[in-house]
């Protein structure tokens, strides 16, 4: 079968998006088929094109098997919410213009920008091949969540592009049962959808020491490590962590990553003067994991808002994978598989007491800590990488047939 993968993250791009796009594809590759993959120029979060490359009408590459072909985009930095829609628009076409001259059998869109679903669904109605929308982010309800965009008539006729783009195709993929059930309540069929849940790469995200030249480097030494590792976005509340742990004094808070908030986060370190925090840059891919060791304790947040009640952040499963305790932050579907496993302990959102109470908890048990640790190692089986890549060829494939 030849797929046809439009996506506007990938490797050598190191958020979730394009670590799951990449290993799905991977394993098609390895399963024998065919894939092409259509991107933009690696640039997200900081919106400068990544050095070997430049923005061009084209590029074609190999990676791992898969035929990566590479598009012009208007290229810029993850603020400005104007500016981040035309950078959305201009992959959306030039996608769909490359994409027309791309042998296939099926096409796969996918989000959280869902000006890449159009193109897979305007490539559908002129090549005549079935499309499928992956659906990773309820797209346009999370711009209105952070207060990107209020309600309005953009907003609306956003909103009706999301639904003709439900409807339109011929099967959608989501990566959370709550995202199947607000796509139901929009009128959506639930036999359409498939539930196929982020996961981990078991053979780069196992337990290992603490790296103890790297701890010294950062001035971890003799400290308890909080990490935040991620997007650091409008979505994260990441000034609410600084407000928790500044006074800590037996702990350093590691946060590690880009994204639209990391200027407001340096300049409350700085404003406040809070001396157990390290900021750092993002690392490529095949360091990530040496950042996460470091970490007694990973903590994933969100906003506290009804809509991330339907988000699994897929940090949850790397850091579990690694054996590492999560303190969690993130009501609903989240919170019910880190408490099935064991793996972590929820603390309410954007709730101070209730955080310090739960890490408390978490140190002040060797059980706890162990048990969540143990946790983490049963979580991470259950949410293999490669089986749940496979879960979604077998999808692709019964689509063919």
């Amino acid at each position: 079968m030849k797929i046809l993968f439009l996506t506007d993250n990938f490797p050598p791009e190191v958020n979730a998006p394009a670590t799951r796009t990449y290993e799905h594809c991977r394993e098609w590759v390895a399963a024998g088929h065919e894939v092409t993959v259509i991107t933009c120029f690696p640039n997200y979060p900081i919106g400068k094109v990544y050095d070997g490359y430049k923005n061009s009408w084209k590029k074609t590459e190999w990676v791992d098997g898969i035929k990566v072909i590479r598009v012009w985009t208007y290229i810029t930095s993850n603020s400005g919410f104007l500016k981040r829609i035309i950078d959305y628009i201009s992959f959306s076409v030039t996608s769909f213009l490359h994409g027309l001259f791309c042998d296939c059998d099926i096409i796969v869109a996918t989000s959280p920008q869902f000006f890449t679903a159009l193109s897979g669904r305007t490539l559908h109605f002129f090549k005549r091949k079935p499309w499928v929308m992956e659906v990773r982010d309820l797209w346009p309800d999370s711009i209105k969540t952070v207060g990107a965009m209020n309600d309005g008539i953009v907003l609306r006729y956003f909103s009706k592009e999301e639904l003709w783009c439900y409807r339109s195709a011929k099967k959608i993929v989501v990566v959370t049962n709550s995202f199947k059930n607000e796509i139901v309540k929009k009128g959506i069929s639930p036999d359409k959808i498939s539930v196929v849940k982020n996961g981990a790469n078991l053979k780069r995200f196992y337990p290992r020491e603490k790296s103890q030249e790297l701890m010294r480097s950062l001035g971890l030494e003799g400290k308890r490590v909080l990490g935040y590792i991620g997007t650091l976005g409008m979505a994260h509340k990441l000034d609410f962590l600084l407000d928790c742990v500044k006074d800590l004094k037996d702990y350093s808070l590691l946060i590690m990553g880009e994204g639209a908030e990391k200027e407001k986060i340096k300049q409350k370190i700085k404003d406040e003067n809070i001396t157990n925090v390290v900021l750092l840059d993002s690392v490529p891919k095949d360091k990530v994991a040496d950042y996460v060791a470091l970490q007694d304790a990973a903590i994933i947040n969100l906003r506290r808002d009804p809509l991330f009640k339907t988000v699994i952040p897929s940090k949850i499963f790397e850091t579990a994978a690694m054996q590492v305790p999560i303190l969690l932050g993130v009501d609903g579907e989240a919170r019910e598989i880190v408490e099935q496993y064991r793996a972590g302990l929820f603390y309410e959102p954007e709730d101070k007491a209730d955080f310090l109470d739960k890490l408390n908890t978490l140190f002040g048990s060797e059980l706890i800590y162990g048990d969540c640790r143990k946790g983490g190692e049963k979580l991470a089986v259950d949410y293999d990488r490669k089986r749940l890549a496979l879960n979604m060829l077998d999808i692709l494939c019964e689509m063919k047939r």
